[in-house]
């Protein structure tokens, strides 16, 4: 693979225009701490122009954990103020990740807890090994979900069932969480990464700007009541016949032969 940033909790890596940050802090069980969520809102912000990120793959160092959620010691030292602060500054990221018109994948390789289990959330597909565990157990620690978890998981699993996951602080197989539409496919943990990169690379090898656009109407419509959702995606829709990609694709049809995409 070839570096392309070296930020000081995360290493990112590029190939086959497959962007891999991998969050590398693996003392701290990955931990997502502030100064983490701002290198990764900084990092995925860079690579949404890149020609060598089409679609971004997130994972966590080691084998144990993807991110075993918020550091419970800064947290601990935490008042009202200062906890709602860093909320915002995690949200920020979650919400970068939502928005960008990058594909993001998550690769959860381990726990995926708390605030780990929310950054998987907020990825637009999550991939699973089978040995994750996933959770909200903040109830544990006499605290709520506060990075988006009490808004993703229902929206994800149903409300019924993201309750009870909240209630009571659970953590859940890969499997369960698979069972419950919570990741998307489960692998030996061996096979994650490159299964993951597979992935990636045929979603990069489809035209760019219709992604972008299913990413975007997808995620505006689920905020919408259905007849705005329907008149977004009209919309886009429309917009999707003044690209170069449109007319490419259907003179392909045409033609009998595969379609070169040209929009990045």
């Amino acid at each position: 693979m070839k570096d392309t940033m070296t930020p000081s909790n995360l290493k990112v890596e590029c190939r086959d225009q497959i962007a891999h940050i991998t969050i590398n802090r693996p003392e701290a069980m990955n931990a997502l701490n502030p100064a983490t969520a701002v290198e990764l809102t900084r990092t995925i912000k860079s690579l949404e122009t890149s020609p060598d990120a089409k679609v971004i793959i997130i994972t966590g160092q080691g084998e144990k954990a993807f991110c075993a959620g918020g550091d419970v010691a800064l947290m601990r030292t935490l008042g009202p103020t200062e906890a709602r602060n860093v909320a915002m500054t995690v949200d920020e990221l979650f919400r970068t990740i939502e928005t960008s018109p990058r594909v993001v994948i998550a690769a959860v390789n381990g726990y995926a807890l708390g605030g780990g289990c929310e950054l998987a959330m907020a990825c637009d597909l999550r991939l699973a090994a089978e040995k994750a565990q996933l959770g909200q157990p903040e109830i544990n620690l006499g605290i709520i979900p506060g990075w988006g978890g009490t808004q993703r998981l229902p929206r994800l699993v149903g409300v019924s069932r993201a309750k009870k996951l909240m209630f009571t602080g659970e953590r859940i197989t890969a499997a369960q969480a698979m069972e419950i539409g919570l990741v998307d496919q489960i692998y030996p943990s061996e096979e994650l990464i490159e299964a993951a990169h597979a992935l990636a690379v045929t979603i990069a090898s489809k035209p760019q700007a219709a992604i972008r656009m299913i990413k975007q109407s997808v995620h505006q419509g689920m905020q919408m009541d259905m007849d705005k959702a329907i008149q977004c995606e009209a919309e886009l829709f429309g917009m999707c016949f003044a690209t170069r990609d449109k007319q490419e694709g259907m003179d392909a049809f045409f033609e009998k032969r595969p379609p070169q995409w040209q929009d990045c």
